[in-house]
């Protein structure tokens, strides 16, 4: 890819960008959120057009206008959420829009055949009548690299491809990808936890603001060096020092159920504390907290906020009582995509920002821009629409409008997921800010290096119990917490 631009409406997205990728290579492709990775990656993969630039594939100008014209060049591209229909199989998946047909018609058997090869040449075995819905991430991740197989694709665009995974499954997708590599596929790699990098990767490209900032092998990179070269500043350390105040017990929970996903959980979370709740995929630590937040009915339990017992049914009570929930999945669940960030922002706010059924856009407008400020939120204009933003800065609104609601309690459930690290040290730094003011909080997290660093307490979770609590995070290992977490 040869000086590709490309803008939109306030925001120059690519200013003459350069990428290059070999046969039988995995290159990783770093920078923070809205540099512009995805935007080049939806250029190669024919979702939008560059206004300026060329394409070569095996040295020759391939005009890529359209998805369909990048698939024929072989080029697949696996999004961070992923384009499947839930509705369909496994084999529907894979061969829609490119059906193997039989005197007109779709021949299933041969289908199946040659999704089973496909399978098998990945190393796993799926049940190729199941709906895609009901597979884990992991799976469904196969189903998206069997889909670029059967288009016999040369090229292989992996967006965060580790984000949902364990580290089970992560090393088992470093195996596909090796093999990939061996039949002189070429892989570009997106991803923020730059571990990953040094395992997988060959070299290393780097963009920031739109445009190029280095390309080398990795073996001539530091850690330190690739983090300056995506912030564009020396980050000394990856998690800010800070001296807990911890205080009187803010959150307490007992007897916590509901099935098989959360069984007799109990814990305290104190003023000025960061608890950690971790384990593995499915562990139960989600499904938890949105027991807290009344986002599912508890079958048992209580839960008191300073003291005193409350009955929390909805979500809009649970906000009442000053419980604030950063879900997991902040593009289904966090924000209203179609909105919005001013919208955004006024959402759990509306009770406060609103007068006679009225919305006091002079307040609204005043307070979000005071936030986005405070947390460099990078928007064209506050009309932005919330899915246009890259997911450091969606993640950034969805802080903010939590921020204004002034919660005691705040559950981070995997805050910095998709995020760089640049702006993990920026969340890093207003979580200390809430824990030194008073507020309870509760992180999600299957980061370890995540747990360790930003935790005061941590609680390990294994099939809907709470295996263990380590109480002195900073001198925890990485081995004690597995341990609890397979226990």
């Amino acid at each position: 890819m040869r000086g590709i631009v490309k803008s939109f409406p306030g925001v120059q997205a690519l200013r003459g960008v350069d990428l290059a990728l070999h046969r039988g290579e995995v290159l990783a492709f770093l920078g923070e959120n809205g540099a512009g990775k995805s935007t080049l990656m939806k250029v190669l993969g024919g979702a939008h057009i560059a206004e300026e630039g060329a394409i070569l594939i095996d040295g020759v100008v391939t005009p890529l206008t359209s998805p369909d014209d990048s698939r024929s060049a072989g080029v697949a591209v696996i999004y961070q959420e992923f384009n499947l229909v839930p509705g369909l199989t496994a084999v529907e998946n894979i061969f829609l829009g490119q059906e193997i047909c039989r005197a007109g018609f779709v021949s299933r058997k041969q289908e199946r055949k040659r999704a089973a090869e496909l399978f098998g040449r990945l190393g796993v075995d799926i049940d190729l009548d199941a709906p895609c819905r009901s597979l884990t991430t992991a799976q469904q991740q196969l189903v998206e690299i069997a889909k670029a197989l059967a288009l016999d694709a040369r090229i292989i665009v992996m967006d965060e491809p580790t984000a949902a995974l364990t580290s089970h499954e992560v090393e088992r997708l470093f195996e596909i990808i090796r093999d990939l590599k061996s039949h002189d596929i070429g892989v570009i790699y997106i991803s923020h936890r730059l571990d990953e990098i040094f395992t997988i990767a060959d070299r290393v490209t780097v963009l920031r603001d739109g445009g190029n900032v280095g390309d080398r092998p990795i073996g001539e990179m530091t850690r330190s060096e690739m983090i300056e070269m995506m912030v564009g500043r020396e980050l000394k350390d990856e998690f800010p020092s800070r001296i807990p105040a911890i205080g009187e017990p803010r959150l307490e929970v007992s007897g916590l159920c509901r099935g098989r996903a959360v069984r007799d959980v109990a814990f305290t979370v104190h003023r000025g504390e960061i608890l950690a709740l971790t384990g593995l995929v499915g562990a139960g630590r989600t499904e938890t907290v949105r027991l807290i937040f009344g986002a599912d009915e508890r079958e048992a339990g209580e839960i008191r906020i300073d003291g005193k017992p409350l009955a929390v049914r909805s979500p809009e009570e649970a906000i009442a009582s000053g419980i604030g929930l950063l879900t997991e999945d902040r593009k289904l669940q966090g924000l209203a995509l179609g909105h919005s960030v001013r919208e955004n922002f006024g959402l759990p706010n509306l009770i406060r920002l609103s007068k006679g059924g009225f919305v006091k856009l002079a307040q609204e407008r005043g307070e979000f821009d005071g936030y986005a400020k405070q947390l460099a939120i990078k928007i064209p204009n506050r009309e932005a629409r919330a899915g246009n933003l890259s997911g450091g800065n969606q993640q950034k609104v969805v802080l903010a409008k939590w921020l204004a609601r002034n919660c005691d309690v705040l559950i981070f459930d995997e805050p910095t997921r998709g995020i760089d690290v640049g702006s993990k040290f920026e969340i890093y730094l207003l979580m200390n800010e809430l824990a030194a003011a008073g507020k309870a909080i509760v992180m999600i997290s299957s980061e370890l290096p995540e747990v360790l660093g930003m935790a005061d307490r941590i609680l390990v979770m294994h099939e809907g119990r709470v295996t263990g609590e380590i109480a002195d995070a900073r001198r925890a290992t990485q081995e004690q917490i597995m341990e609890l977490a397979v226990a």
